[in-house]
């Protein structure tokens, strides 16, 4: 009898690895864009989750995809006295929750053709000031795929430098807002756990860091590794 609380066999999949896979073959009976904006848009579907079922009606918020960086340095380039693993972090005011959050640098895929490690270090550039020579994947995740197509990608970045003051980015809006700060990653964590912070890339980039230099940096994925993103995300342009 197959063990419905493991699933270690049985019809589920799991038996031949736990990873999410794509399923083209549900039924998309129709879709109606009703709002279209440069961010996001609105599409109204129906599809058909198996054969000989009624169409089920879902609201899709179709948006562009996103990276976020984990920028690290440790030891002797550490500002920290006892040398440990520190993070830039930033904090930005985000008025959809009216809080400012501590997060991680992070921008969305909208620029046509640009690659994400790409995209993800012109962000850093943009938000922090820094470069890095060295870039890992960390971690991939969807926003909410209960409504939204939005995945993110997080890097890991290393061996950084400061840009020459001519190459920076002047900071608008909510960003002329930001003091990049180094923060000790053994307390980013402390702060995931104890529920101080929120947005989603700094959670899952602060755990994941962690646990990849726990591991001595060895299951790192290439910058350009794979990525599940979402076939229906808001093209760039």
């Amino acid at each position: 009898m197959d063990d419905p609380v493991t699933g270690t066999r049985g019809s589920n999949g799991y038996e031949n690895g736990l990873a999410d896979e794509r399923e083209p073959d549900r039924e998309l009976i129709s879709s109606e864009r009703v709002w279209n904006g440069p961010i996001f848009a609105v599409d109204a579907d129906h599809v058909r989750l198996g054969p000989g079922q009624e169409p089920v009606a879902r609201q899709v918020v179709v948006h562009h995809d996103a990276v976020a960086v984990v920028a690290l340095r440790e030891g002797a380039e550490s500002s920290q006295a006892d040398d440990a693993p520190e993070i830039l972090m930033v904090r930005q005011y985000r008025h959809p929750v009216r809080a400012c959050l501590w997060e991680i640098p992070a921008g969305l895929l909208d620029v046509p053709g640009e690659a994400p490690v790409i995209a993800a270090a012109r962000e850093l550039a943009e938000e922090t000031d820094y470069t890095a020579a060295t870039w890992n994947t960390l971690a991939e995740f969807y926003a909410s795929p209960g409504f939204t197509t939005e995945g993110a990608r997080i890097f890991l970045a290393q061996d950084l430098s400061l840009l020459p003051e001519d190459q920076c980015t002047p900071r608008e809006a909510e960003e002329a807002e930001f003091v990049p700060t180094w923060v000790r990653l053994d307390e980013a964590v402390d702060a995931v756990m104890d529920g101080r912070l929120h947005n989603p890339s700094t959670v899952l980039g602060v755990l994941a860091t962690a646990q990849a230099r726990a591991r001595g940096w060895a299951e790192l994925r290439p910058a350009d590794a794979p990525w599940l993103r979402s076939p229906e995300s808001l093209e760039a342009g």
